[in-house]
């Protein structure tokens, strides 16, 4: 038996034939391309059924495939908008890949950050956990939440779009159109804070001024980090930020572990003691003393491998249930 994953990001897509242990037998990448609307959906269904040719070769039967998707997965309807992506404002996704794979074969479509906490569950960080948040930080924010051993969607299928808490007063019109957390800790956040930084008179000079203000990003900051005050003082204001939203959510939902990933998760990783201790002075004391707080284990095939857990669940509603180890 084998399970079809699929990972959409905003620029490429990742697809992958999973044994139901979670070994990755077969993988397919392709860049997007500037795609947009029915193309990236066709893009889609060929590498699934070029994976599903695959199964069939090796003699894997194939019982499911879970989409990841960035943005808002609508379960009832599995339609899916996604901010990145032309056309999907309300695209019927599930549906148009149900309609191409072999009949029998359950189609899942869900938000990526709801497959990234249901990977590390199944497969990584989060194993043996019936509390915990997967934080993923990239260009912008959000977080998948495993609450009682069920993930959170909420009402409206945007439960975990943490990009938008509040973390700062008096509120910045510059928070409009992503959110305060995402518009200070993100990673497009963080590289507009470093030319916002460098353009400033009164700041020393920095290395970052070599690299022209629209193609500075929140890599070069990181690479800068040991040398240069300028990506000095923006990371430790990311540290603030990222420790002041993770106090709220050890406040609030009371994790076993929060994981961080993304791919400012990579080289952010090595502040994650930092970030610990800036949320020892903001949360719920007895919850923090508990809490872990730790590198995703599955880097950035959290979102493919759960995506394949999700096509694993026995139950219609994904709310009821969560990845059973096959």
């Amino acid at each position: 038996m084998a399970l079809l994953g699929c990972d959409l990001g905003g620029t490429k897509l990742a697809a992958a034939l999973v044994l139901d242990d979670g070994t990755i037998i077969a993988r397919r990448d392709q860049l997007l391309d500037g795609r947009s609307g029915a193309d990236v959906a066709g893009l889609l269904i060929a590498l699934l059924l070029d994976l599903t040719a695959e199964a069939e070769r090796l003699s894997h039967p194939i019982t499911g495939a879970g989409i990841s998707v960035p943005g808002i997965a609508r379960h009832r309807t599995g339609t899916v908008w996604a901010p990145n992506i032309p056309g999907w404002e309300d695209y019927p996704l599930r549906d148009e890949v149900q309609r191409s794979l072999t009949k029998g074969v359950r189609v899942v479509v869900d938000s990526d950050r709801t497959c990234a906490i249901l990977g590390e569950e199944w497969k990584g960080a989060a194993r043996g956990c019936r509390n915990a948040i997967y934080l993923t930080v990239g260009t912008g924010i959000g977080a998948g939440i495993l609450a009682d051993g069920h993930v959170l969607r909420g009402s409206q299928d945007i439960a975990g779009a943490v990009g938008w808490m509040s973390l700062r007063q008096p509120f910045d019109p510059a928070y409009a159109s992503c959110g305060c957390f995402e518009s200070l800790a993100s990673g497009h956040g963080i590289a507009a804070r470093a030319r916002e930084l460098v353009a400033r008179s009164d700041i020393a000079l920095s290395s970052l001024d070599t690299i022209p203000a629209d193609r500075l990003s929140a890599q070069d900051v990181f690479a800068a980090y040991d040398d240069d005050m300028v990506a000095q003082t923006v990371i430790r204001d990311a540290i603030v930020a990222w420790g002041a939203a993770a106090a709220n959510l050890v406040s609030l939902f009371d994790p076993e572990r929060i994981i961080f990933g993304g791919g400012i998760f990579g080289p952010a990783t090595r502040f994650i003691p930092q970030i610990r201790a800036e949320a020892e002075r903001w949360a719920q004391p007895v919850s923090m003393r508990r809490v872990e707080f730790v590198p995703s284990a599955l880097g950035g095939d959290a979102p493919l491998i759960g995506a394949a857990s999700l096509a694993a669940l026995r139950v219609e509603d994904p709310r009821s249930s969560h990845p059973s180890e096959g």
